[in-house]
Formats: structure tokens, C-alpha cells, sequence
């Protein structure tokens, strides 16, 4: 068995698991303890918890707890922290870089210091790190950071008038979106939803799930509901108060409880006497095709019937002083082809057999 010991290297910072031996340690002990980055000085935040050995894996061991010197070796070092801050950023104005200054961390042996800063892109900022370097004799790390990071480590105020969640006691951010906004009817005002850092406020994700299960008791918007006394739409709901809005028929509005409401209200009026859709149009746009194909028809058998009759009509006997001009009109002009009639058709050709009269008068155009 193994005493577990849970410790932070900063206010709201990240916990981190360490293997506390044969220390006995209580929540508040200041300890030093062996990490990646180097010796650090660290907060125990939760008493040993006795685990077996296979389930925690190699954990670093704590070394010891803090005494009088190492807490003064850790005011000196907040003291170079500060001497650094205000040198870099003096280097940062005079060479005009596109960058921020956050924060300065040493470790607590003094072999490395970290600059935290911010930027909108990347920087070059090696000249920098060599004025650094020359300056305080220690290896030197330049780290970005987001502006969440930036807001957690400097604080400050919120606009609800209390410190702010990230550098107090929240330690992981979460994703927040404008959907737990909308959900808590609260007014997509950026100015009224961002934090001090530019982004949504955490705070939105503390009652999203609350409201989630509360709005399941109640009508969506935009349903029709009704009441004892009247039908309506659910124009507004107000989730903490249990009022819902109501907006009838005639365009009235009203405040209602949820337990007025005994179930979905009647369809619309305007739903009911709007007519449905009918295909009338487009029935009449197949039909007329046949229609032209029918008079097509019968002006056909009315034109055949015309020839037929013309041709069983019996010819009467041309003048005699004429039959010469007559002939001689009807003869067709050599080199000129014969016009044939369009509207004739291949199966009502003259059958055979048919004698052949110059006399024979051609029916009407109009028949």
C-alpha cells in the first residue's frame, strides 16, 4: 500500500498526484517535491488516500516538507520574478514586438524561468531571449498562451462582482457555446455574455443541464396549446417563474400557469379554410393535347367526307365554245412541278380505277 498525497503549484491550478511515503502530511502543508520542469514548491489539497501500488503506477516521491528556509528561498524567488517581468518588458516596448507579457515563473532552483505571454500570431523572438539570458544568467523559455490562460493567471473581477472563477477555483476550462445562452433565454448581448477574457462566460455552463430537464416540462414555442378559456400559440416561457405566454387567435396575449394547460390546442382557422392544394392545373395542361388531336380528327373526316361527295356528284356537261380554253388552262406548264395539297394525307390517295375528269371541280378550301 501506498499513501497517496494530492498537490497544486498554484491557486486553481492543476492537481497533481505524488506518492507521499512515510510523510505525514495534512491538507495545507507546504512540501517540495521532484516534477519535469525541476524542484517546485507545492500545496497539499488532499490529505494521503492509502491505494495499492499497481493501481498508481510510479509516482515521483515527495521529498519533504517545507521549512523556514525554503519558504524564504520562495519569497526571494517571487522578487526575481517580478525584477524579470518589468526588464522583459522594457525589451518588448523598445524593440516594438507584437507580443504581451503575462507572467514569470522561476523554478525553485533558479535554473530555469519561463515568460508566459500572449500574440496574435507567431513571433520571432529570439534577439529577445538572448537579452534575457545575458541578463539573469538562466536558461530561458519563451511560452504562448490563450486568453483564457492570460485571464486565469492575472484575475480579476467578473461582472456578476466576484472574483473571477478561472483564477479562484475553477481548474479546467470547459466548452461553452452560444446554444447555453439561447437555452437560458439570456440576451446574445457580447457584451453581457464575455468574460474579461473575450470569450463566453464559463458561468454559462454551471445551469445548462438544470434547464435542459426543467424545459422538458414545459411546451416548446411556437405549439399550439389549450386552456379552459381560450387557444393559443406559446410565444414566450419563462422557465424559473413557470409563466408561459400565450398570443390567441385575435391576436391577444395572455400569461398562463403550466398547469392551465390541458393539452394541444385545435388547428389554426386560417389552416382549416385554406384549401388544399388541387391538381386542377395540371390535369387541364394533359388534356390538351388530346383535345388538338380531336379537332385534328374531325376537321380530317370532315375534309374526306367533302372529297368523297364531290367525287359521286355527277359532273355537269362543259360548253362546247369553251372545251378548247378549258383544256388548254388546265394543262399544266412544262417545267413547273405540280403543287401538291399539304393537308392530304398518305392514306387518302384516289383508289385506283378512278377515272380522271378535267372537269371535276375541286372541293372547297374551308371544308
Amino acid at each position: 500500500m501506498s499513501h497517496i498525497v494530492t498537490i497544486q503549484f498554484s491557486n486553481a491550478g492543476k492537481l497533481f498526484d505524488f506518492d507521499a511515503g512515510t510523510l505525514d502530511l495534512v491538507q495545507g502543508d507546504r512540501v517540495v517535491v521532484e516534477t519535469e520542469r525541476g524542484v517546485g514548491v507545492g500545496q497539499v489539497v488532499k490529505p494521503p488516500v492509502e491505494k495499492e501500488a499497481g493501481a498508481t503506477g510510479s509516482l515521483a516521491l515527495v521529498k519533504r516538507k517545507a521549512t523556514a528556509d525554503d519558504l524564504a528561498t520562495v519569497e526571494r524567488i517571487l522578487q526575481k520574478e517580478q525584477e524579470a517581468y518589468r526588464f522583459c518588458c522594457s525589451r518588448i516596448i523598445e524593440r516594438n514586438m507584437p507580443m504581451k507579457l503575462v507572467r514569470v515563473e522561476y523554478q525553485f532552483d533558479s535554473s530555469k524561468a519561463v515568460f508566459f505571454f500572449t500574440a496574435d500570431g507567431r513571433v520571432d523572438f529570439r534577439d529577445l531571449v538572448k537579452d534575457l539570458a545575458h541578463s539573469f544568467h538562466t536558461r530561458i523559455e519563451m511560452r504562448q498562451i490563450g486568453v483564457r490562460d492570460e485571464a486565469k493567471m492575472t484575475g480579476g473581477i467578473g461582472i456578476c462582482g466576484r472574483e473571477l472563477c478561472c483564477s479562484s477555483w475553477l481548474r479546467e476550462f470547459q466548452p461553452v457555446s452560444v446554444k447555453m445562452a439561447k437555452e437560458q433565454n439570456l440576451a446574445l448581448n457580447p457584451n453581457k455574455i464575455s468574460g474579461q477574457c473575450g470569450r463566453l462566460l464559463c458561468c454559462l455552463d454551471y445551469e445548462y443541464e438544470t434547464y435542459c430537464c426543467l424545459r422538458k416540462n414545459f411546451p416548446k414555442s411556437g405549439k399550439r396549446v389549450r386552456t379552459v378559456n381560450a387557444v393559443g400559440v406559446v410565444d414566450k416561457v419563462n422557465i424559473l417563474t413557470g409563466n408561459i405566454t400565450l398570443k390567441l387567435d385575435d391576436n391577444k396575449i395572455i400569461v398562463i400557469k403550466r398547469d392551465e394547460i390541458l393539452g394541444d390546442g385545435a388547428p389554426a382557422i386560417a389552416a382549416v379554410a385554406a384549401p388544399a392544394p388541387s391538381r386542377a392545373p395540371q390535369r387541364t395542361r394533359e388534356r390538351r393535347p388530346e383535345q388538338r388531336r380531336k379537332q385534328e380528327k374531325t376537321s380530317l373526316e370532315s375534309y374526306t367526307q367533302a372529297e368523297n361527295a364531290a367525287k359521286a356528284a355527277p359532273a355537269p356537261p362543259p360548253p362546247k365554245e369553251n372545251t378548247a380554253a378549258a383544256a388548254s388552262s388546265e394543262t399544266p406548264k412544262t417545267g413547273q412541278p405540280r403543287k401538291k395539297h399539304r393537308s392530304r394525307k398518305h392514306s387518302h390517295r384516289k383508289q385506283p380505277g378512278a377515272t380522271t375528269d378535267s372537269s371535276t371541280p375541286k372541293p372547297p378550301s374551308g371544308a
